[in-house]
């Protein structure tokens, strides 16, 4: 590619959709992370406290590819008070042979968006039982919507409760989501009632308190929203019961996910032998071994997803003729 090509949004949504293919590719950026010697740095993170916002920065060399990303994604959860959407961004892709920028995708945290979802289904295609039908879903904003589009790629669901501490936005996401899936969506008045006899348990909220505090034999819970030190939607007890706990990166879970505040409360070693969705994946460790075991994915977001993901629209926006192309 010579010069550098600008993607907007529009044009990245009409090539890169949260399918089949967005799933593989996170399934083989977490393969790769298990199995490769990828660079990944630890994610860099800038809070804006006074409106309650934060700036996340995480870039993954993957051995093999030709190009990395580097993304810069935003969290301002006040945003849907001002009309806005709480989540942006942008990300760019640089040559791994020459560190020249490549490609700016102007996402606006669309493939952010996409990635989180696919790698919602990569957890429960590997660790929730293949016959799950029920899910929940914490959180009613979009990546609440992504994460039951996700799974309905993997799992025959048929019926879904969501929970939100809203509930009127609970009811219109239930609403919105009976229509795209055509499945059996409700809003559910509290957490506990929502997580009830539900095979699969996804929190996508930034609740800094836990909201999940029981679970039952057999379901699969995959933790989305604790991707910061303050934020914990899972009881550390509940950590602690899980027959099988799995992170997306283990250094990333033990700093800011729901295992460093299990860890913190002293439920678990902070030294715990744990296992990664990678190695899974790769068969290097056990998945689900029981249909009645507790399972639990503890998902912080990988800069090496970015970097799959970055790759795939760069690939997809080449073969489209897709963007606009500025020589240096």
């Amino acid at each position: 590619m010579s010069g550098m090509t600008v993607i907007t949004e529009a044009e990245l949504r009409g090539i890169v959709k949260l399918d089949l293919d967005a799933v593989a590719c996170v399934e083989n950026a977490f393969r790769a992370l298990a199995t490769l010697p990828v660079a990944m740095p630890p994610i860099m993170r800038l809070d804006i406290p006074e409106h309650r916002g934060e700036v996340d920065v995480k870039t993954a060399y993957v051995p093999g590819l030709d190009g990395f990303a580097v993304k810069i994604s935003s969290g301002f959860f006040d945003n849907p008070k001002l009309g806005l959407p709480s989540g942006n961004g942008m990300m760019m892709l640089l040559s791994s042979r020459t560190g020249v920028v490549e490609a700016v995708l102007l996402d606006n945290g669309y493939l952010t968006d996409v990635r989180t979802a696919a790698a919602g289904a990569v957890a429960a295609k590997y660790l929730s039982r293949e016959d799950a039908s029920v899910a929940a879903i914490f959180g009613a904003g979009l990546q609440a919507r992504l994460q039951l589009e996700a799974l309905t790629l993997v799992r025959p669901i048929g019926q879904a409760r969501i929970w939100a501490r809203d509930l009127k936005k609970a009811a219109t996401a239930a609403a919105e989501l009976r229509e795209k899936l055509g499945i059996a969506v409700e809003a559910a008045t509290d957490p506990g009632r929502a997580a009830a006899g539900a095979d699969i348990v996804v929190t996508t909220t930034p609740s800094e308190k836990p909201l999940l505090h029981a679970v039952e034999a057999g379901q699969h819970v995959t933790a989305m929203g604790s991707d910061a030190e303050h934020k914990n939607e899972i009881a550390p007890a509940v950590v602690k019961r899980a027959d099988l706990y799995v992170a997306d990166s283990v250094k990333q879970t033990r700093r800011l996910g729901e295992l460093h505040h299990a860890i913190a409360a002293g439920l678990m070693p902070a030294e715990a032998d744990v296992t990664e969705l990678g190695q899974v994946i790769a068969g290097l460790r056990p998945g689900r071994l029981a249909a009645n075991e507790v399972t639990l994915a503890d998902l912080t977001g990988t800069g090496v997803q970015d970097t799959a993901i970055a790759t795939l629209a760069r690939d997809r926006s080449k073969a489209a003729g897709a963007g606009t192309t500025f020589q240096n």
